[in-house]
């Protein structure tokens, strides 16, 4: 049975996207155009995994695991990378990878606190940005989408072929252009999410301390 479980198709996708990241990973600096394709093709097994998921009915605690935690990694090396690329600006991707996985680590544990499905599920109470994107699909989609594309428009820009020379050739300023207006388009979904992350941090926070206070009070009653 745990066999099984590792090999449903959605956990093979998850894989899969793993493997498309190492190489990805391994030609960031070599290879720009490689590094994209692979990248976007991890983005896009992103996708596919929870389709298959629903429509094979092989979901699993593992594949959430292996979702989100690869979901992050992706990030969190993208961030590095940039890092590595805009020297002046290292501290704003620290400052955002951390974000990222600190407020998703504590929205997941949270929510196993409380036992709920999914670290999706918010409260009804919850403040409306919160809400908003994890009951719509739509609206998370273009902050995920968003986040991830503007960092690869970041990416892209660092290259010496989006930086003007020249002796360029006209395709490729009007590939430039393309990937600033790419950039701008996917910077409101990018900032929202940032505000998520931090609403997302302080509530899940908010969680935790509410079940110690309920465990205590507990421990208090039983005391004589």
């Amino acid at each position: 049975m745990a066999l099984s479980i590792y090999l449903y198709v959605p956990n093979l996708i998850g894989y899969l996207r793993v493997v498309l990241n190492m190489v990805a990973f391994a030609h960031a600096f070599k290879d720009s155009r490689l590094f994209l394709v692979l990248y976007l093709l991890s983005f896009v097994c992103d996708e596919l995994d929870g389709r298959f998921a629903r429509l094979l009915n092989q979901t699993s605690t593992f594949g959430a695991v292996l979702d989100m935690v690869t979901d992050r990694v992706s990030t969190a090396g993208l961030l590095l990378v940039l890092s590595h690329l805009y020297k002046d600006y290292w501290l704003a991707c620290l400052g955002l990878l951390v974000l990222d996985v600190a407020s998703h680590w504590l929205q997941m544990y949270s929510t196993f606190l409380v036992s709920k499905t999914s670290h999706k599920d918010v409260d009804a109470r919850a403040f409306f940005l919160l809400r908003l994107y994890y009951r719509y699909r739509a609206v998370m989609g273009y902050c995920c989408i968003g986040a991830e594309v503007l960092y690869l428009c970041l990416y892209l820009l660092h290259d010496p072929l989006y930086w003007g020379w020249p002796a360029l050739p006209a395709w490729a300023h009007t590939e430039r252009g393309a990937v600033y207006w790419l950039a701008g388009l996917a910077a409101p979904g990018w900032a929202v999410k940032q505000v998520v992350n931090l609403v997302q941090l302080k509530t899940a926070a908010d969680v935790c301390v509410s079940y110690d206070v309920e465990r205590l009070q507990k421990v208090e009653k039983k005391t004589p």
